[in-house]
Order: C-alpha cells, then sequence, then structure tokens
C-alpha cells in the first residue's frame, strides 16, 4: 500500500512539474498599468477627506458616487453590469462554455470613517482592470469571469454573507455607520430587501473566488517583499471581560485591604500581551476597551469592564491562547481578592485558502518574475464567506509601513499593478486547469 502511495506522489509532482514548466514558458500578459492607476486616483475623489484618505462608508453619498463611478468603468470595459437584491454590483465577461461555473474576482470599495484610498479599492479596480485586459487582448476564457464588488464590507461582510448565508431580520435592522439601517441602506444602494433571498449561492455555484488586497499589516514591506500568497484567514474570538471586586473610599482603605478591580484588570491586561507576544507562533491577542465604575478619582473601583479578542489561522491554537489567559487570570484574582468573568460575544471560523488556487497564484507569481511569501490574513475579508461556497484565494501587495485604516495607508503603483498582474495571470490559470 505505501509503494502505491509513494508511485501516485510522485505521478503529482512529476505533472505539477510539467504543468509548472508549461505556463513558465508563457510570456504572461500583463494590464494597462497607467489606466489602473489613474483609476484608482480617480476613485479616491468619492469622500476624500481632508486628512488626505476617504470617508466612504457604505450607503452614503460618497458610496453611492463611488459605485456609479465602478459602474461606468465595467461598462466603458465592455462588460455587462447588474445590482443583485443584496446591493452588490456584479459585472460579467462571458466566456465560452456556460455550462461550467464561473471564475469570481472582486472586493469592496466602501470604507472605515476617516480610512484610506486602498483598502478595498486595489482589489476592486484591479477586477476590473483584469477583465478589460482580457477583453483588449482577446483572449478566450472557458469559464465566464464574474467581477463583483461587495457591498457594505466593512460594516460587517454584509454583501458577502447576502451570498452565503443570508441576512437575518435582525441583521437587517442593525444601523450602519451612514445611520441607516441595513435594509434601508441596500434599497437605498439598488438593491431589493424584499427578493434578497435570490441572491443567494450554492455551493459549486463559482469555480473559485480570488481577491486582491493590501496586506493591512507591515511583513510585506519590511521583508521589501512584492506579493503575499494567504495561507488562510484568521479566525476569531472575542469575549467580554468583567472584573469585579469592591467600592471603597479611596481614602480610608488601607492598600492591603483593597479589592481593586482596576488593579486586577491592569495586571490582566500585561498577562494578555505577554502570553500573545510569548508564546510561539503568529496568533495576537489583545485588550481593546477597559472601563472603570465608578470611575471617582477618590473611590477604589470594585468593576470593570474590558475586553479580549485573539486571532489565529489554528482554531485550536486560540482554544489554547484562552485558557492560558484564563488560568493566568484567576491567579490574578486570587492574589487581588477579585473575581473575572469571560463571556463570548464573537466566534469566527478560521478559513484557509484552497491549496490549489494558492499553487496557481505562486505559479503566476513566478511567471512574472516577482518575490512572494506564504503569510496568513490577520483581518477579515469579504473571501472568508465565499469558503462556504467555493475554493478561494488571496493575493497581497505591500502596505507601506503596514498602516491600514487610517488617511495614511499607501501601496505604490508599482506594487498595486504588480498584484492586478498575478491577478489577472492566476484567472487565466485557473481557466486552464480547474
Amino acid at each position: 500500500m505505501g509503494g502505491i502511495l509513494i508511485q501516485q506522489r510522485k505521478i503529482v509532482t512529476i505533472w505539477f512539474l510539467s504543468l509548472f514548466s508549461i505556463l513558465i514558458a508563457q510570456n504572461p500578459i500583463r494590464v494597462n498599468g497607467e489606466r489602473l492607476n489613474a483609476h484608482m486616483d480617480e476613485l479616491s475623489i468619492y469622500g476624500k477627506n481632508d486628512f488626505g484618505g476617504i470617508s466612504r462608508v457604505a450607503y452614503s453619498l460618497a458610496d453611492l458616487s463611488g459605485r456609479k463611478y465602478v459602474i461606468q468603468l465595467m461598462k466603458k470595459a465592455g462588460l455587462e453590469v447588474n445590482i443583485d437584491p443584496g446591493g452588490n454590483i456584479i459585472a460579467t465577461l462571458k466566456g465560452g462554455n456556460n455550462s461550467l461555473p464561473p471564475i469570481a474576482i472582486g472586493s469592496h470599495i466602501d470604507s472605515v470613517p476617516e480610512g484610506g484610498n486602498y483598502d478595498g479599492n486595489v482589489g476592486s479596480i484591479s477586477a476590473i482592470e483584469v477583465a478589460q485586459t482580457i477583453l483588449e487582448k482577446g483572449v478566450s476564457l472557458n469559464r465566464s469571469l464574474i467581477i463583483i464588488i461587495f457591498q457594505n464590507e466593512e460594516g460587517g461582510l454584509f454583501g458577502s454573507k447576502v451570498m452565503t448565508t443570508g441576512l437575518t431580520p435582525k441583521d437587517l435592522e442593525l444601523i450602519s455607520s451612514s445611520g441607516l439601517s441595513i435594509r434601508d441602506g441596500i434599497n437605498k444602494i439598488g438593491g431589493n430587501v424584499d427578493n434578497i433571498q435570490s441572491a443567494k449561492l450554492s455551493k459549486g455555484d463559482w469555480a473559485a473566488y480570488v481577491e486582491l488586497h493590501i496586506e493591512q499589516g507591515g511583513i510585506l514591506d519590511d521583508e521589501n517583499i512584492d506579493i503575499g500568497i494567504v495561507q488562510g484567514i484568521v479566525g476569531i474570538k472575542q469575549w467580554d471581560v468583567t472584573v469585579t471586586g469592591f467600592s471603597n473610599h479611596a481614602g480610608t482603605t488601607p492598600m492591603d485591604k483593597r479589592k481593586d478591580a482596576l488593579y486586577a484588570a491592569a495586571q490582566y491586561v500585561q498577562v494578555v500581551h505577554e502570553i500573545g507576544k510569548n508564546t510561539p507562533g503568529r496568533q495576537v491577542a489583545t485588550v481593546g476597551k477597559i472601563q472603570s465604575y465608578p470611575g471617582a478619582p477618590n473611590v477604589v473601583p470594585g468593576l470593570v469592564k474590558t475586553s479580549l479578542e485573539i486571532r489565529d489561522l489554528d482554531g485550536k491554537k486560540i482554544n489554547s491562547i484562552f485558557q492560558k489567559i484564563k488560568t493566568a487570570s484567576a491567579k490574578i484574582a486570587r492574589q487581588t481578592q477579585t473575581t473575572f468573568k469571560f463571556e463570548p460575544t464573537i466566534s469566527i471560523v478560521p478559513q484557509p485558502a484552497d491549496r490549489r488556487i494558492s499553487r496557481y497564484i505562486n505559479i503566476a507569481v513566478d511567471e512574472l518574475k516577482l518575490s512572494n511569501k506564504y503569510l496568513p490574513s490577520g483581518a477579515g475579508h469579504d473571501a472568508q464567506e465565499m469558503t462556504q461556497i467555493c475554493p478561494i484565494g488571496m493575493i497581497f501587495i505591500p502596505s507601506k509601513k503596514g498602516i491600514s485604516h487610517s488617511p495614511t495607508e499607501y501601496s505604490s503603483p508599482e506594487d498595486i499593478t504588480n498584484g492586478a498582474n498575478v491577478l489577472l495571470n492566476t484567472v487565466l490559470i485557473i481557466d486552464k486547469q480547474l
């Protein structure tokens, strides 16, 4: 049995090396980088703020203007465009065989308040450029190519959820950053909430989804690497943490008699940082909020409400880190005569990228003679939702100093063009091989 497995592995290896040799022998086609970056600059006008970035939150007037602009680009590129009932903008480049599931590429153009010009925009504008280049170069695709601009990614992946798990009545009543409910926002941008269920896709409806994005971290920039090939999108778990002590007069309560909840919480913050830092791996652990009660300078704090977030590509690792933090917190509680309570609030399962798609991205990178590194995504993306219906892959380009969700967010025109070229050639490889 072992001999058969070894032989099978040899056959697969030979097949892959043969495929690799054929592909790298070809001259990869390239996008129009000048046009691509001009479109990036033009999109940055919509929602431009005084800080040098954009405030184009979903369902705002700036969002409506930006959406109108990308629809114009799609039509100018020769694509068929429509808006699905969930408010997602979908353009199609027809392939030769309509019976084959299409390949999808894209991202989002909504921003956080006072955000930057690259998060989401790079993947969205590059996807349009890829389709336009394919048309201009006369390349024939076997499969149709879908270019999708997901709505309200920053608010909670609402556009991609429409197409996978769907939105609940409770989701639709949530208030977005623009002040509108999700329901009213979707209808405002051209969706149709009454028919929203028809936007859902089934497993296998798409052959693959590939998303180009800025890294939102400093690894590629620090190491001067052209392209990141994403191993997967990390899982996220969050907890509300309550530390309970006893409020008392700060002037009359001796130091050794206090049950100071804030003192215990301060030690907890340090423990979270140290465990997150000193455990081998790429996990992160964060305390992002803290509030002390009653909040008076002359009262020993009797209650602290704080938080915990842990992210990693391995769900078991997240649980292990949590148990270490919980054990350390119990020790702090004994020493300070306080109690700790952890209440889970958010649990997002890690989503690995498809190995075949990652391999095709790697081949495209080598064709283009660019440097690359495999790395996880520490941020959430629409791609993580699309794992429920198809294989996914993600391509990262460097973000200067790892800055994101900020007006100073920046990726160079060269890096943007490199990323678009990798996306283009990945699509062509997927079209031939899946």
